[in-house]
């Protein structure tokens, strides 16, 4: 009798197992003969277009040529509304599921300015913002890196809303200690810009992909930067370009291209659906949130040969503060310990699952 209840609980171990097995989402695929980014988004996502999901999350292992990938790469694919499911590595559904509270902010205090001080502000989704879980998906990486890196003195987060306080004078006077998240101009082939010439930089807390969104009506090719030139691009007044001249390619210091600029992101979509332009050009998540605002997801299509580049989103900290090496190193080891031991990615995985969720 007593073999036979043994036998029936080690059965039943095993369905509860294969229950909680299959409670998981996401994982590792291994990639096979044949198959492309957009294929295995097709097979494990029901969604060919979401190709750039895994690219995004496995930007180490492929780099910047989507079609990069070889038979037995193993590739992180992050639970998106429920999928992948059957993968080995995946996530608990519960806990992918999960949303963190937004950030409250405590009023700063004597104490609290002796701390190293982290400049952010708020719109700046889903990077960072205070309604976020945990203020966002840089925020969250920033704060784990910090309590990582544990500095004697402590750390706290400062809103200032108004970015272009940020750089001058809050930082180049060093009222405030290290600024996130920035952008790294191509400072290796133009040194002398301003960020590049006054600002150090940390590893990047973050990727993400620059694309072309073009019209489904209107398309066009990008399997070389030759095929953009002489094409109307789109980017909003105040963003970076450094990117479009980057490489070469000098599509706006040598008016290889036109450039057109108006106040917004969601301006851009609007002047592509009319046709006044070829193509807009900005990082994949914000480009996403657009379309989706503007219910243009039957009008656009996203180029899939390849990013147009990989931008990093770094910690920044002024050349004249006397601490600011120090800084920067104390950051870098954070950051490095975190990847080291996965915690960076468990926290990039669940951003990714909500931001996805939500486009």
């Amino acid at each position: 009798m007593l073999k036979k209840l043994l036998t029936v609980a080690a059965v039943a171990a095993g369905l509860s197992q294969g229950a909680a097995q299959a409670e998981t989402c996401g994982g590792v695929y291994k990639v096979k003969r044949g198959d492309s980014l957009s294929l295995i988004a097709d097979q494990h996502y029901k969604n060919a277009g979401m190709w750039t999901a895994i690219h995004q999350n496995n930007l180490k292992a492929i780099g910047k040529n989507p079609a990069s990938i070889r038979v037995g790469m193993k590739l992180r694919l992050t639970c998106i509304n429920g999928l992948p499911t059957g993968l080995t590595g995946g996530t608990d559904v519960t806990a992918a599921a999960a949303t963190a509270a937004p950030v409250v902010v405590a009023p700063g205090t004597a104490a609290s300015r002796k701390k190293i001080s982290i400049l952010v502000a708020d719109e700046y989704k889903p990077f960072m913002d205070r309604s976020l879980p945990n203020g966002g998906l840089v925020i969250d990486v920033m704060q784990q890196v910090m309590k990582t890196a544990a500095p004697a003195e402590g750390f706290a987060f400062h809103w200032v809303n108004d970015f272009s306080a940020h750089l001058e004078p809050l930082l180049s006077n060093a009222l405030l200690d290290v600024g996130v998240p920035w952008l790294r101009p191509a400072c290796e082939s133009t040194p002398d810009v301003y960020r590049c010439k006054n600002f150090d930089f940390s590893e990047p807390m973050f990727e993400m992909l620059i694309l072309l969104f073009t019209n489904k009506n209107k398309p066009i090719a990008f399997n070389s930067d030759a095929d953009i030139v002489g094409l109307n691009l789109c980017r909003p007044a105040g963003y970076y370009t450094h990117d479009l001249d980057k490489g070469g390619r000098n599509w706006v210091s040598q008016s290889k291209i036109t450039l057109t600029r108006p106040d917004s992101v969601n301006d851009c979509f609007e002047l592509l659906g009319e046709g006044k332009v070829d193509a807009v050009v900005i990082n994949e998540f914000t480009g996403r949130a657009a379309i989706k605002e503007l219910n243009m997801k039957d009008v656009v299509k996203i180029i899939d040969t390849r990013p147009l580049s990989i931008e990093g989103l770094h910690v920044l900290v002024h050349k004249t503060h006397p601490r600011g090496k120090e800084l920067i190193a104390t950051i870098n080891a954070g950051l490095k310990k975190i990847k080291e031991t996965g915690q960076y990615q468990k926290i990039i995985d669940v951003h990714m699952t909500r931001i996805w969720s939500d486009f």
